[in-house]
């Protein structure tokens, strides 16, 4: 009875100690997003604007804001975008990553000063995103970005004329230059996380296969990508959520060329702050944001589950079932 009394005076510390975070998390987070589920179905816009009503009070289907926004042609434009950056930013991302993380973790190439490299690749990923978008804005710069001054020197070595090129007003160039800036961004973290991983797995693995006679490519493919599952399954999903929700670099690049490089959080953000205050349609999107990240994490889940656990698992449920029926 001593000791039930001590760990339940102890236990109030616990508490204690966890009330910073819980309060924290209720107010920035478990508050804004109860309110952004709510303000989704009223007819909240316009700034200062504190009065607002459901949707079905006012006459209006409870889905009126959420038929608006997928109406709209800048949200698909949006929409398309983020999908756009996502993929040709991640797939060389994980190229670079899968790359580097092999030869390093190769014990037969004994490479030093990898600690190093390392540093300097995930440095790129400690600067915010608006800052590093203003470096490369001055470097493909017009007239006199280092770019432009770099190429007209290079063609005057062959006696040739390179006219000045404003990168900043094609829509085109802008797309590259946002995957660009993404890839130069993240590959490092991408990078150390599949790193990670790759060193995770047990190295009398790698002997064996070397002693069976098998050669580097056939190592990665039969023994590291399937022991990498899933610290895939977390890039993936964290690359996905983070490429849906890209906001500082393409905000950098305003509304330069039409919106060639407007995103679902751009385009989020013009809703709520910038074009009427339209705090309904903003909730919404955010709301189908989020069902889409969720969607789209199930899906990964489920694709890169281990089918082979998945199978034992019916197996064993399936002699459990047979052996019931003969007690």
């Amino acid at each position: 009875m001593a000791g039930s009394n001590l760990k339940k005076r102890y236990a109030k510390y616990g508490y204690l100690y966890s009330l910073p975070f819980i309060i924290a998390f209720s107010v920035f987070f478990l508050y804004p997003t109860a309110l952004t589920f709510i303000l989704g179905f009223t007819d909240l816009k316009g700034a200062g604007n504190t009065e607002w009503h459901f949707l079905t009070t006012v006459g209006k289907p409870w889905y009126q804001n959420f038929e608006d926004v997928i109406k709209s042609k800048t949200f698909w434009k949006a929409f398309a975008n983020s999908w756009l950056f996502w993929i040709m930013g991640f797939v060389p991302e994980l190229f670079i990553a899968f790359l580097f993380s092999v030869w390093y973790s190769d014990r037969r190439l004994k490479i030093k000063g990898t600690l190093i490299f390392k540093i300097i690749y995930y440095m790129p990923h400690l600067v915010a995103g608006s800052v590093t978008a203003t470096l490369f804005i001055k470097i493909f710069g017009y007239p006199v970005g280092a770019v432009n001054q770099a190429m007209g020197k290079l063609y005057g070595l062959f006696g040739a004329t390179w006219e000045n090129h404003n990168f900043l007003i094609n829509g085109g160039d802008l797309k590259k230059l946002v995957v660009l800036i993404n890839v130069y961004m993240f590959y490092g973290y991408t990078l150390l996380i599949i790193y990670t991983g790759i060193i995770g797995i047990n190295p009398e693995i790698f002997e064996s296969a070397e002693m069976d006679g098998c050669n580097r490519i056939q190592t990665f493919f039969k023994i590291t990508l399937p022991c990498m599952r899933e610290m895939l399954i977390f890039v993936l999903v964290t690359s996905i959520i983070g490429g849906l929700g890209m906001f500082d670099v393409p905000q950098m690049f305003g509304v330069a060329a039409n919106n060639a490089v407007i995103t679902n959080m751009t385009y989020l953000n013009n809703l709520a702050f910038r074009n009427g205050y339209i705090y309904n349609r903003a909730a919404a999107l955010s709301i189908m944001l989020l069902i889409l990240n969720s969607i789209c994490s199930g899906i990964i889940f489920y694709l890169m589950r281990d089918k082979d656990e998945e199978k034992l698992k019916k197996i064993v449920k399936r002699e459990r079932r047979e052996a019931g029926k003969y007690r």
